[in-house]
């Protein structure tokens, strides 16, 4: 039974002499009472226990109710759905809270246990007895305890509790103590006070059981929880969206319920996703990584004009390494159908990134190849001399190998394989789909950066003689370099008042760079972390299931068992 005295449930009562005050208040004249021991104001339609020191009592008037917190466009809202006390003689309340609000609950006459005429509502939460009169829980009837003390119907009041000891009148609820401390207050006070060490969303789920608004709180608690409440959201979403990374949630259950050789897709789709899951996929994994370093390395090389082999049937320049490149693209086109085919949902895999990263990679190569094959070097046939058709064949290989300039410039992104064997890539993918709002700012900022300096550098250098400020377009390429803080020194102004807008333009840069960089890689530094973390767990997870050193240890043993068995004829 939770204890409460009088100087821990009123705070004034800490100066000598105020107990005396209390205790001659509780027995002035104008208060009864009844058989249990419960004194009643007659006067403000309130009432106590004698033992305070034993139980919280709730000892409130009407003017000690309203709410100084709640919005002005919620104060409407709030006097339909809860009211307020009427104003008038105190007698009159006296009399309309009689007619209204019962002292005790209303009984059905179904056989239950017969009521109590004792005006104080007693409530356990959680192993702690609290007492509540009927009038100050009925000021809000739309909550738990409103309902409970104003309804008429015996049922729907053991409904609104999970149970009840008809002995001691005591309604019982299993629920958080702590949080209910909160509730209390806010039928004692009319404000509703938020705890920092509570859990927002445990809180808000206390709060909607008992039925109280967060409206009621205090506008600096309700920033502060509020802002706390985001945050952990926010925290729980990434949370999600990282362990969706680091571990494969494809159930072996999706397998097993397709139409088409099911187990097998499931044996192919660890080979090809979960590295740990089996020393082949391992291998597996290892194999791409070594084939995108290949590419890379290959693709860098055939630029070299040392690696350059001229062709002697048609007399054009051929990259040395093209076939290494050509054997890795079709490694890369192999993966990429494995991985398509062992997929078992077909719209995630092609929303996936890292698949879209793989399609990228090997689309040059085919690309070039359809369009070379509709450049063949073919005879003219009908009518038209050669002269025109060699006219028109420079034109039309002239528009394709724009084309293809443009299909091999699609090549360097199979650097971007790596991110699926690298956390760090990932994770910094991952920061900038989270922060995408913080660059956007970013790339705005600089973009009206750029147009202002540059245009109030040609304003001022245009008529300079030999300068390079010739118009603004001309000038954008200045302002970037100078917001950048990189500064080629290719264009420079030459006026004294051009050279204060270039100092001004490079502060400016300064300032824009700095502000989002310490957000981004502190983001980045989390994500990475958690990243790594999670991608532990489930590498510890798959591990579990393939120990590599025993099996290893296992065939050794197994290989000198073979050996040492083969030697004893021998000695024979």
């Amino acid at each position: 039974m939770l204890q409460f005295n009088m100087r821990r449930q009123f705070p004034f009562l800490k100066h000598k002499g105020r107990e005396r005050e209390v205790s001659s208040v509780l027995t002035q004249p104008n208060m009864g009472k009844d058989n249990d021991g419960v004194f009643f104001n007659k006067q403000s339609g309130f009432s106590g226990t004698a033992p305070l020191s034993s139980q919280p009592l709730l000892l409130l008037g009407p003017e000690g109710n309203y709410n100084y917190y709640v919005d002005d466009e919620d104060e409407e809202e709030e006097e339909k759905d809860q009211g307020k006390w009427p104003i008038g003689d105190p007698s009159e309340r006296e009399n309309k809270l009689s007619s209204s609000i019962p002292f005790s609950p209303a009984f059905s006459s179904g056989g239950l246990a017969r009521p109590s005429t004792s005006s104080v509502l007693n409530i356990n939460v959680g192993g702690q007895s609290y007492r509540l009169t009927y009038q100050a829980v009925a000021i809000y009837p739309k909550t738990r305890l409103g309902r409970l003390a104003t309804s008429t119907d015996r049922r729907c009041q053991l409904g609104l509790c999970d149970d009840y000891a008809a002995q001691v009148d005591e309604y019982f609820f299993d629920r958080d103590p702590a949080v209910f401390q909160l509730v209390y207050n806010f039928y004692a006070s009319g404000v509703l006070r938020v705890r920092d060490e509570l859990c927002p969303r445990s809180f808000l789920e206390e709060l909607s059981y008992w039925g109280v608004r967060l409206k009621y709180t205090p506008r600096c608690c309700r920033i502060c929880f509020e802002e706390r409440r985001d945050e952990l959201s926010e925290q729980l979403k990434v949370q999600r969206e990282l362990r969706s990374q680091a571990e494969a949630q494809e159930n072996e259950q999706l397998f097993h319920h397709m139409r088409y050789y099911g187990p097998q897709r499931w044996r192919l789709w660890n080979l090809m996703e979960k590295p740990f899951s089996s020393v082949t996929a391992k291998v597996m994994a290892v194999a791409s990584s070594f084939f995108v370093l290949i590419s890379v390395v290959a693709l860098a090389l055939n630029t070299v004009e040392e690696m350059q082999q001229v062709d002697k049937k048609s007399g054009e320049s051929r990259p040395v390494l093209e076939h290494i490149e050509t054997l890795c693209i079709v490694f890369f086109t192999l993966e990429y159908l494995l991985r398509l085919v062992s997929t078992p949902d077909l719209r995630r895999f092609a929303s996936s990134a890292l698949n879209a990263v793989d399609l990228i990679a090997i689309l040059p190569l085919y690309l070039q190849l359809l369009l070379e094959c509709f450049t063949d070097d073919d005879q003219p046939r009908g009518r038209g001399s050669q002269h025109e058709y060699d006219i028109e064949k420079v034109g039309r290989v002239g528009k394709v190998g724009q084309v293809l300039r443009i299909m091999r410039l699609m090549r360097i992104f199979r650097i971007l394989k790596l991110a699926r064997h690298s956390t760090g890539l990932r994770a910094f993918g991952f920061t900038l789909r989270q922060c995408y709002q913080q660059v956007g700012c970013l790339l705005l900022f600089i973009a009206m950066g750029i147009f202002a300096f540059s245009a109030m550098v040609y304003t001022v250098e245009h008529d300079v003689s030999s300068t390079n400020f010739t118009s603004i377009p001309h000038a954008w390429w200045w302002a970037a370099v100078s917001i950048s803080t990189v500064g080629y020194g290719d264009m420079c102004p030459e006026t004294h008042l051009g050279r204060l807008f270039a100092f001004l333009c490079i502060a400016f840069g300064i300032i824009l760079n700095g502000m989002p960089i310490s957000i981004l890689y502190n983001k980045f530094s989390d994500y990475y972390s958690k990243l790594k973390a999670y991608e532990y767990t489930a590498l510890k997870k798959e591990r579990g299931k393939v120990d590599f050193t025993r099996r290893a240890m296992k065939k050794i043993s197994e290989c000198c068992g073979e050996g040492g068995a083969r030697s004893l004829p021998q000695h024979g």
